[in-house]
């Protein structure tokens, strides 16, 4: 199913509402002005609200998405992170939530 493509300045939290940003983008391919993130760069995460030990095992740092476009690649190789592709937080395992992106340009 065709989802938005997350660029630099889509909005993207973990489950304890902190922000997550990638650590690099692809500069090569602008929507909306702004480069698109791929599959393989990690996110960081700041101002995550779950706990550290022994409360929880928090904050969230990084995440790692586990899904991309299927057939839509940056530079002919490197998946493209969508709307509904599905991440995992470190250290906590819980999942980031893209909130909003932008709306023109969708990817399979």
């Amino acid at each position: 199913m065709p989802g938005q493509i997350l660029h630099q300045g889509a909005v993207v939290q973990c489950a304890h509402g902190g922000r997550a940003v990638p650590s690099s983008t692809y500069p090569r391919v602008l929507v909306s002005n702004m480069p698109v993130c791929v599959q393989q760069v990690p996110y960081l995460v700041a101002g995550c609200a779950l706990p550290p030990p022994p409360a929880a095992n928090g904050p969230c740092v990084t995440a790692a998405w586990m899904s991309g476009s299927l057939r839509v690649r940056a530079g002919g190789v490197m998946p493209l992170v969508l709307f509904d592709s599905r991440a995992t937080a470190a250290p906590s395992g819980t999942p980031l939530f893209a909130v909003s992106a932008q709306q023109r340009v969708m990817a399979t």
